[in-house]
This record gives structure tokens, sequence and C-alpha cells, in this order.
């Protein structure tokens, strides 16, 4: 098939590469003409692992095209996916101005190069925004066309084998011409007989919300669950273990932290509670996912706080992980910038590493944090001569270091692990004095 993604980002390049993999013609077109000559040039201007291997290859069997040209573009393909940003206003509503007016373009396209398409939203979008998209294309032209909503479940991280081998594939639209053409599309990649579900538009563009707005519960409610655990003297990961066993709840999302971020579940959640509040509905439980989820990002602070008696002047801390979750360089809502941002306000200094985030980390904090932070080049640096240990990502490298070294080259070997990482006993053995979330400490 040939296939139009308009927007290459996150979510319109992983989109654009595995389409072009499995067989399609691809363009995708950007306003930016530098990330479009980058593009053109193999170069991927975000970190995901798998994705250099298939766009390389995209790009070697000439595939995958990239450029300006959304003229060009839409004359060239028969479907058009919008994968558009869609930032959360101050009010969390989701802000449509990049999709709606790529609708009205597309409206004058239509009549310049008459033929039936299909219009497929990949971009999270509130309910509704099916029928505004194509409201706008209907007030320009009388072509033939249909709009879709087709959620993307895209994990960072592991988003190519997540589009490659996806666990469903989300389809809303009423038109049988359009369900088709999507279900022969997306036939390649459920083969092993993963479902392609078709439903109305609007329940499409509802379950993409719902799908994170129930994970990010789930996180929280464990999260709430570990802070239970530090008043009581339970351990968190006994219970995890204990509920995760029962098939109704299942083993995933069950791992206390400091917190979700990333760029969907803070944006998503927001966004359907405000979807909920315009149709006169108070989304409770909701409610209390932000605010939980707010406070444990800081949460770490506090003990840290209480271990010095609120006196940080001077010291010095390193900070082991930057971005969100491993495996992207995606800082957006990550608890290190809420960590960090305190911590200097504090009158410390860090000392940190991540293995993608520093670049991206940069780009995101005030000049005061900057200031605050030294960047060191590998994890094993950040260690020396710093008076405690800050950990706010599971990165692999970060799971089995030399804990002996811990004792050796710090001014005192304590680490405040947002993440869980370590064993007590493990700890407690190499002399190490241990904070974790919703663990008993060990004091060396």
């Amino acid at each position: 098939m040939k296939i139009g993604v308009i927007g290459t980002g996150y979510v319109g390049l992983v989109t654009g590469t595995c389409f072009a993999d499995s067989g399609n013609d691809v363009i995708c077109v950007d306003i930016d003409q530098n990330k479009v000559d980058r593009l053109r040039k193999g170069e991927v201007p975000i970190y995901e692992p798998g994705l250099n291997r298939v766009f390389e290859r995209a790009i070697r069997e000439e595939r995958l095209v990239f450029t300006t040209d959304l003229e060009s573009t839409f004359r060239e393909t028969e479907m058009i996916f919008l994968c558009l940003p869609t930032p959360p206003g101050a009010n969390g509503q989701a802000d449509l101005s990049f999709v709606l007016n790529v609708a009205d373009e597309l409206g004058d396209l239509f009549n310049k190069f008459p033929g039936y398409r299909v219009i497929i939203n990949k971009s999270t979008v509130p309910v509704g925004t099916a029928d505004r998209v194509r409201e706008r294309i209907a007030t320009k032209t009388k072509a033939e066309f249909d709009v879709v909503s087709n959620p993307e479940f895209l994990r960072e991280g592991a988003a190519v084998e997540d589009f490659m081998k996806p666990e469903r594939v989300v389809v809303g639209t009423g038109s049988k011409r359009a369900a088709e053409l999507m279900t022969a599309l997306y036939e390649p990649f459920v083969r092993s007989g993963n479902p392609i579900i078709i439903m109305d538009e609007r329940s499409s563009e509802l379950t993409k919300y719902a799908a994170n707005a129930m994970l990010a519960t789930k996180i929280t409610f464990m999260n709430e669950i570990a802070n239970i655990c530090e008043k009581v003297g339970a351990d968190v990961d006994d219970v995890r273990r204990g509920i995760g066993t029962d098939s109704r709840i299942g083993q995933r999302f069950l791992f206390a932290g400091i917190g979700y971020g990333g760029s969907c579940f803070p944006k998503d959640v927001q966004a359907i509670h405000h979807t909920a509040g315009e149709y006169g509905y108070d989304f409770k439980i909701l409610d209390s996912v932000m605010k939980v989820n707010e406070s444990q990002k800081v949460s770490i602070v506090k003990k840290i706080k209480d271990f010095y008696n609120g006196d940080l002047d001077g010291k010095t801390f390193g900070v082991w992980g930057l971005s969100f979750k491993p495996e992207t360089d995606d800082i957006r809502e990550a608890p290190s910038l809420y960590i960090t941002r305190e911590i200097a306000a504090l009158g410390a200094k860090m000392k940190a590493y991540d293995p993608e985030a520093m670049d991206t980390f940069k780009q995101a904090v005030t000049d005061d944090v900057l200031k605050a932070v030294e960047f060191m080049d590998d994890r094993d640096s950040v260690i020396e001569g710093v008076d405690a240990l800050i950990i706010c990502t599971e990165w692999n490298e970060f799971r089995r270091p030399d804990m002996s070294r811990f004792a050796k080259v710090m001014n005192a070997p304590v680490i405040f692990d947002g993440r869980n990482l370590y064993d007590l006993d493990r700890v407690a053995d190499a002399g190490v004095t241990y904070f974790s979330v919703g663990r008993p400490s060990v004091n060396a």
C-alpha cells in the first residue's frame, strides 16, 4: 500500500518505519526541513532500541522517504496517518490545533487530487476528534473519504517490538470500506492470532485513554501500598509477589517506585480527566492518581532531608538515571526533573549520569539546576567523592554494581533508591545505608 505519515515525532517515525519494513511504500512529511534533511541522511533523532536497524533497511530498500511537501505526499498516497503532537494545555485539555490545521490542508488537497482516501488519527486525541477532523475536511471538499481512529499502544523502549507484534490493533470506523483497508494493512502484524478490533471512532479514542489511565492507576495504587508498608514495617516486594500471582490482578505494573512519567501517562490521565469534566462527570479516582503521583516523584527527597536533618548545604549527591524509564532518552515528566530541582534548591550539588538522556535533560531544566549538576561520562565516576547516591531510573547497568566500591569511593556509603534495585541483605552485607520505596531501611 502507499502510505503517508504526517509528523515524524516518536509515533510518526516508528509508524512509518515499521509499515515500510512490512513492504509498504511510505512517505513521511514534516514541516521541519532540518529534521527531514537529517532523516534523509539516515540519522534517527530519537533513541529507541531496534529502530535504527529497521530504519536503515527501509531506507536502503527505498520504501521509506522523507519530505516537507504535503501536497506531493497527498498525491502519491491512499492512506494518510496523522501523527501530530497533541500537547496538554494548562487545564489538561489536549491541544488539537496541529491536527485540525492539517485537516484543513487536506480538505484543500482533496479538491486538487480527487479520489478516495482514508485519513487515520494515530495521535492520542480526545473523544470526538475523528468527528471534528471529518467535519473540517468536509467543509472544504465533496470528495469521498473516511476518517479512522487507530490509537497507538507503543511502549518507549519497546516500540518497534510493540508495533511489529501488537497484542491488539484497535480500529475505530463505521465504514466497511475503511475497515477492510485497515484490516489488510495490519494483517501481516497479527499472524499469531492477536485481534484486530473494529469499533466506532469514539470508543476507539476512549480506549487509548482508558488503557493508560488504568495502568497509571495500577502504578499509583502500588505506590500507595508502598507508603503504607513503610508505616507498618512491611515489605512491598513481598506484597507485590503475594497479589501478583492472582490472575485477576497480574504481575505487571506492580513495582513500587517514585512515580510514573513520560509522554503518555501524565498527558493521557489529564486528558481523560478533562473530558470527563466536560461531560459533567467527576472522575474521582483520577483526581487521586494525579495527586499521589505528583507527591511520589519527590517522596525520596523527604527521606534525604530526614536523614540529614534538613541540612543539605554543601552536600554532593550522585544521581544514576535521568530518563523517565530505561531504554529511552525521554525525560518528559521524569521524576529526576523534580528531584534534582528540589536538591538544587536545598543548596546541594550533584554528579549525574544517564546512558542516553543527558542531552535531553540539559535542554529541559532551568539554569539553577544546570549549575548544580556535573554530568559524568560513566556510572562509576558518579559515586566518587559523593555523600550519597540517588537512583532515579532502573537502567540495567545500575542493577549489578560492585557493592564493595560504595564504601571505598563515596564519602559515606548511603543510597536512596527510587527503583528498588537491590536486595536488602546484599546492601547490608556491603555495609551500605540504604533507603528504598516501601521496604525496610538498612542502616550500616
